[in-house]
């Protein structure tokens, strides 16, 4: 089978598609056929080297896919050959076959198609983490997005209305601004070109955000801050503007406030069936018409460095998946 592989840190442009021997499963495993692999800002900090975790070489990238079941090993009686599923991996989608253990396989529903199943499990499954296990968001409450035309932006709109909060989004350009509005946000902040705190303030009375979904750091994060509610709640998802921030103790104190990170790939490895039940929910509530995975853009396999690439320049917009056709 074909796989893309990493065999040093680096840009993008080391990632090389080569020939691998598969494998057969082990007990309590599948072997998967991939039709399609999502793409995730953590693919280009795994490549590098930046990622919290460091895989020994050589590895293929890639969280997320889906695909169709081509062999089970012994005890498993969750899935059978020839289901449409995804996966959760800690790496390995960029290639035409994945193993994984069967608790981390879910089979698609019957209207989603491949692509928008590879588009799934980390954007909806870190949402999913965040606002209901973490942040335990309630209908009526006020839920500050920030990035919210990004893929994990775009998705916590999506659940933060599912749950019934009313939405403030941010972003940094008008056609991400509109890509929330699309996702249902009520309110929409563009922070490079106005006061999120002002304005957060403003839309809340004074209040400010009961929970805040912060895929961005930097800036925005310090805004956050200042416009967080007494009691409320800044969720670190991850920092794409570039700057970690710091989270100074006195605003703590004097908000009352708590600053929770919600690691996707840590929980995978440390409680996977917290994962599962997160997953699961957020396919009911896909099955029930709330929720959009549809991908923006599509690469063959043979172009994942391509694709990561143009993730890192910034060129995408939304999520892209790769797909083996």
């Amino acid at each position: 089978m074909r796989a893309v592989l990493c065999r040093e840190w680096g840009d993008p442009s080391v990632l090389a598609v080569e020939e691998v021997k598969g494998k057969a499963p082990a007990a309590g495993w599948v072997r998967i056929s991939v039709r399609a692999a999502g793409i995730n800002f953590a693919d280009n900090l795994m490549v590098s080297g930046r990622y919290q975790f460091k895989t020994p070489f050589p590895f293929s990238p890639g969280f997320e896919a889906s695909g169709v079941v081509a062999e089970v090993g012994e005890g498993v009686g969750s899935t059978a050959v020839g289901d449409r599923v995804m996966v959760a991996l800690p790496h390995g989608g960029f290639a035409e076959e994945v193993l994984a253990p069967a608790t981390s396989v879910f089979r698609i529903p019957e209207v989603m198609d491949f692509r928008s199943a590879a588009a799934f499990p980390v954007a909806y499954g870190t949402v999913h983490l965040a606002l209901v296990h973490r942040a335990r968001l309630q209908k009526g409450q006020i839920l500050l997005v920030h990035g919210a035309g990004g893929n994990v932006g775009r998705a916590s709109v999506e659940v933060g209305k599912r749950l019934g909060a009313t939405v403030l989004a941010t972003a940094g350009s008008a056609r991400s601004l509109e890509v929330a509005r699309g996702r249902g946000a009520d309110h929409l902040l563009r922070y490079d070109s106005e006061d999120v705190r002002d304005r957060v303030l403003e839309l809340t009375g004074g209040d400010g955000a009961d929970v805040v979904f912060d895929p961005v750091g930097g800036d925005v994060f310090d805004a956050s801050l200042r416009c967080v509610a007494w009691e409320g709640t800044v969720l670190v998802i991850g920092f794409a503007a570039g700057r970690i921030p710091q989270a100074p103790a006195w605003r703590l104190l004097l908000k009352s406030c708590a600053v929770i990170g919600v690691d996707w790939g840590g929980y995978l490895r440390r409680e996977p069936e917290t994962v599962r039940s997160a997953t699961e929910e957020a396919l009911r509530w896909y099955s029930e018409g709330f929720l959009d995975p549809t991908p923006e853009h599509v690469f063959p396999l043979e172009e994942a460095a391509e694709a990561l690439e143009a993730q890192a320049a910034r060129k995408l917009r939304g999520k892209a998946v790769l797909v083996n056709e």
